[in-house]
């Protein structure tokens, strides 16, 4: 598979995901490293209450458990659902904490109503965008899917879904999805001004809530990475390496001495406006302090 190339276009992922796929996938340190970091923040978002009772959650698309495994260290119990066989046979062999679910989320999740305390979802859900065969038409899948979820989670429970939409059009869709079926929420979008850093997660309430979950970097910073996490998630969940570019001499155009890109006022309020037409929320309002250069601190 090239470089650039998303998995949903190579294969259903009962398919791309064998045998040798899955154990690879496992055995990725890098890989692992960024499933800890992206469960971690769903767990952020799902906010649940920090009375130290552990919770049932439901991990959609578990694979072969790496997240499922950030799950038990924060004390929770879990079930995981996923379409690969192979990937739920290494999540056995691991021995992992939780039991694992072999099903495809298109046709439902089958669960009893109202069991869960929560779901999250790490980089799944935009699967069901793509018609894998000619039996499968997205739309009716997705609703299938949100439907499902609904009923399987407590009332005023909450779903945390990172994905990896293609373009615009696939957001709309698995937003539009959700809302039909009962869901309040919407998109919230980490890092949005960084193509390496950017996030997507699609933050679900079951009832009326006043939780307004909060993006990070919206002032145009990048997310802090150590050495040894210097790789992005690709479209499709796949890891990009960033780091060993050769140089370049000089400047880039309309950088700063440090070599800092520089954002006027004028594209900061741009993007926020663009971002808020698309359903986006936690979008910080307008002040005279938007997009002000911070003095260095000592």
């Amino acid at each position: 598979m090239g470089k650039s190339e998303r998995p949903e276009h190579t294969a259903p992922p009962d398919i791309f995901y064998n045998e040798d796929e899955a154990r690879k996938y496992t055995s990725n340190t890098r890989m692992i490293a960024i499933q800890e970091k992206l469960t971690q923040r769903a767990l952020e978002l799902l906010a649940l209450p920090p009375d130290g009772t552990p919770r049932l959650l439901l991990d959609i698309g578990c694979g072969s458990g790496l997240s499922g495994e950030a799950l038990t260290e924060a004390g929770h119990a879990w079930l995981g659902l996923d379409i690969s066989e192979a990937m739920l046979d290494v999540a056995v062999e691991r021995e992992v904490e939780g039991d694992v679910l072999l099903g495809d989320m298109g046709q439902g999740v089958p669960l009893r109503q109202g069991v869960f305390d929560g779901a999250i979802s790490i980089s799944a859900v935009q699967w069901l965008c793509n018609a894998d065969r000619s039996s499968h038409e997205p739309r009716k899948r997705l609703k299938a899917f949100f439907e499902s979820l609904y009923r399987c989670l407590a009332r005023g429970a909450r779903a945390v879904l990172q994905v990896y939409p293609e373009n615009a059009t696939q957001a709309e869709m698995m937003v539009a999805a959700a809302m039909k079926v009962g869901f309040s929420g919407g998109l919230v979008v980490d890092y949005p001004h960084s193509t390496r850093a950017k996030k997507f997660f699609l933050v679900l309430m079951v009832g009326p809530s006043s939780y307004a979950p909060q993006a990070k970097g919206l002032d145009g910073a990048d997310e802090p990475m150590s050495e040894d996490e210097d790789v992005d998630m690709g479209e499709g969940g796949q890891v990009r390496n960033e780091g060993r570019q050769r140089k370049r001499h000089g400047k880039p155009k309309g950088s700063s001495k440090s070599g800092a890109q520089l954002k006027s006022k004028s594209w900061v309020l741009k993007k926020k406006a663009q971002m808020r037409g698309k359903g986006y929320t936690a979008i910080p309002v307008d002040t005279k302090y938007t997009a002000r250069k911070r003095k260095k601190g000592f």
